[in-house]
């Protein structure tokens, strides 16, 4: 998302809103100008969670801003009163190491191929290049045209979650409390005829990082919103005002069941070219269920494939989608999966983050493998070790790499991931068309049939 900002800067994220204190400014689309001024907001990313029964959901943001205005801050409109609540500051970075996609990996030997060079010691996966107002009372005061329900500090920011009943009111408001709005007032008045509730938060960038160009940058600590809502849904629509052409934004959702974004939004038109491209790529079947979803999917993908063909969606095998129609860009799918208490468990390190390759050539060295004595038995040795591996995993090894420090901080994400939830982690990249109104997010399902693949070893035909 882009802006150029004056002095003080209000901006909503994920949902980005933007205001800006006394001064003139100037906004071409979301582009908004002004002397000296400037803030850059180049990427969204938000944790959500999901309780149908209860009707809770949660969202935590995480802003990414570059520029020079000596403060700003953020607007986020709930359909309820959150509750607030600091996040681990690098929630978003475990989260990420967290959902790092498995590749299978078969051990091999160095010290055989000087031995007896084998025609083939590979197995595994083969690659592939309102409340109602009270009747007036005359001797009462006039209700307030915008309320101020709660305000405090999270973290280090200080917040206020206020209510109005018009938008030319919370516009007064904001403008009496030195900010200027530059967006529209049909933006505050969408959330205003909803009656949703605003949660301002000003940040100083003082405390960030400052570059040599003396403009900062940096990432606001995350902050999570807690609310009752009938549905799940994301508030999308303000990001519009500060987007010149598209903003990608990374969800990852965690609900009872897997979850995808409605009609041509949906991941399918990536995820079913990408599944089927995998049949017959990968031993026992393509992993996580994919077999058993495009057998359930199967009478619905002809009538599926012409629709992605009208919107120009095409499936490259192990590249990110490319725009269609109008620009658009298919959501993709990046990683999926119902949490068992296993991966619970990796964040004390009771269970393991990855499986362990053997290592064939253990206690031997090059000389050994040179030396005519002694290489017919150790040839001899690391043959059995191959092959006792290929007996535990006839399929190859489930690896994946991160830094030992990384895998130790994953216990901060204990208490937010759940046994028994499925984890749906997507990507979009939204255009300005497609951001006329919020963000609905559904069960993962195509004409009522249940999609329940996971998602977490690398296919074939996955991208980068």
């Amino acid at each position: 998302m882009h802006g150029h900002f004056p002095g003080k800067l209000l901006m909503a994220i994920s949902v980005t809103l933007s205001l800006v204190v006394p001064g003139s400014a100037e906004a071409a689309c979301c582009y908004f100008s002004a002397k000296n001024s400037d803030i850059l907001q180049p990427a969204q990313k938000a944790y959500i969670t999901w309780d149908p029964q209860e009707k809770i959901e949660t969202f935590t943001v995480q802003p990414k801003f570059e520029g020079n205005a000596l403060d700003f801050g953020m607007v986020i409109p709930t359909p309820s009163q959150p509750k607030l609540n600091e996040m681990p500051r690098d929630f978003f970075k475990h989260l990420a190491i967290y959902t790092i996609m498995k590749r299978r990996e078969m051990p091999h030997s160095k010290l055989l191929t000087i031995i007896d060079p084998p025609k083939a010691v590979y197995f595994g996966v083969p690659k592939k290049s309102e409340a109602k107002s009270a009747d007036k009372d005359k001797s009462a005061p006039p209700r307030p045209k915008v309320i101020v329900l709660e305000e405090g500090v999270v973290g280090s920011l200080d917040y206020k979650i206020i209510t109005a009943d018009r938008a030319e009111d919370l516009y007064q408001w904001l403008k009496d409390h030195k900010y200027n709005y530059s967006g529209d007032e049909a933006t505050l008045n969408h959330y205003v005829q909803k009656k949703w509730i605003f949660t301002v938060m000003k940040i100083d960038t003082m405390q960030m990082k400052r570059n040599k160009d003396g403009t900062f940058a940096g990432e606001v600590t995350p902050t999570r919103f807690k609310f009752t809502s009938e549905k799940l849904i994301y508030p999308l629509k303000i990001t519009q005002i500060s987007v010149r052409d598209k903003t990608e934004a990374l969800f990852y959702v965690q609900a009872p069941y897997k979850v995808d974004l409605p009609a041509d939004m949906t991941y399918q038109y990536m995820w079913i070219p990408a599944l089927q491209g995998a049949v017959g790529c990968t031993p026992d079947g393509i992993p996580g269920g994919g077999d058993d979803w495009l057998s359930r999917f199967k009478g619905q993908i002809p009538t599926f494939l012409q629709r992605s063909q009208q919107l120009g969606f095409r499936f490259i095998a192990g590249q990110r989608p490319q725009p269609g129609n109008q620009g658009r860009i298919p959501t993709t799918m990046d990683w999926a999966r119902k949490l068992t208490k296993s991966d619970i468990s990796i964040f004390d390190g009771k269970s393991p983050y990855s499986e362990k390759v053997p290592d064939v050539d253990a206690g031997f060295t090059e000389a050994d493998a040179r030396d005519p004595k002694r290489a017919q038995a150790i040839g001899k040795v690391i043959r059995e070790r191959l092959a006792k591996a290929h007996k535990e995993r006839p399929y190859g090894y489930l690896v994946r790499q991160a830094p030992a420090k990384e895998l130790q901080d994953l216990q901060q994400l204990a208490g937010h991931l759940s046994e028994g939830l499925f984890i749906t982690k997507f990507r979009k990249t939204f255009t300005r068309g497609e951001m006329n109104d919020d963000l609905l997010i559904v069960p993962a399902r195509y004409n009522e049939t249940e999609d329940r693949s996971e998602y977490e070893e690398m296919l074939p035909t996955s991208p980068p």
